[in-house]
């Protein structure tokens, strides 16, 4: 069984190119692959190996006082859903495109998933899935609002085409696993909005969380690797590209993608 580790954390980076380079050798000596972006806001990654590699790389960051309490979870896949390993300097962990963004200084209160459910039911509380139409497209939760967008840095647009502080004033979020939250709720946060939620950990946590009978989640969860989606059981959901390629790669749409 392969271990595949989602962990992301917001902090300080300074010497970013010698982060990227210690990573990139304990990764290549575990044979783990996947894809790790180091900026100097923080480190965003989700990777697949064996137990014992993935342990030593989770154990490797938590001895890193800049990484200590970063978000960490796992799931699993009977064949390895990369072909290879990236570990990259950018400039943002998470692309938005909005400068000054900084979640670590100001971002929306985390919720559980019991909590998170109690929002999707209350009328007065504004529910946005901050994922791509195409993730969307493929699963969400009861009452989220799409905002059509194409990728993250479109989401700043839709705040400010279609949210206002005064008709929006209680605003909840969800993503894959937190790290885009981080940002749209601290932008959103920056421009005024009163009051802000965010799914703890993502969707993911939540299907990992909550029992099917209390689920509000709908449809499956689109993910960054060869398994594509996963269902309610966090296993592939048995959808495919048409082409076989890693969705990593690409900049994928619904019409990119059929039921296997």
């Amino acid at each position: 069984m392969i271990v595949v580790a989602a962990l992301y954390r917001f902090t300080r980076i300074s010497n970013v190119e010698e982060t990227r380079s210690s990573l990139e050798r304990l990764l290549q000596a575990g044979g783990v692959k996947g894809t790790v972006i180091i900026a100097e806001e923080g480190l965003n990654g989700t990777v697949a190996g064996e137990r014992a590699s993935i342990d030593v790389l989770r154990s490797f960051l938590q001895a890193d006082q800049r990484f200590a309490g970063m978000e960490y979870k796992e799931s699993f896949a009977d064949v390895r859903p990369f072909k290879r390993l990236k570990v990259k300097v950018k400039n943002e962990i998470v692309t938005m495109g909005w400068d000054p963004i900084d979640p670590g200084a100001a971002a929306g209160t985390h919720v559980d998933a019991h909590t998170w459910n109690e929002l999707l039911n209350d009328p007065k509380v504004t529910v946005i899935d901050v994922r791509n139409d195409f993730e969307v497209a493929m699963g969400s939760f009861k009452n989220a609002i799409n905002p059509n967008t194409k990728k993250f840095s479109d989401f700043s647009h839709f705040v400010q085409r279609h949210l206002s502080p005064t008709n929006n004033k209680i605003i909840a979020m969800s993503c894959t696993g937190g790290i885009r939250c981080e940002k749209a709720s601290s932008f959103l946060k920056a421009q005024g909005f009163p009051e802000v939620y965010q799914l703890k950990g993502g969707i993911l946590q939540y299907l990992q969380d909550t029992p099917k009978d209390q689920s509000l989640w709908y449809g499956d969860c689109f993910v960054f690797d060869d398994r594509v989606a996963l269902n309610h059981d966090l296993t592939p959901a048995h959808r495919t590209h048409r082409h076989g390629e890693p969705a990593l790669l690409r900049g994928l749409y619904p019409s990119s993608w059929r039921a296997a």
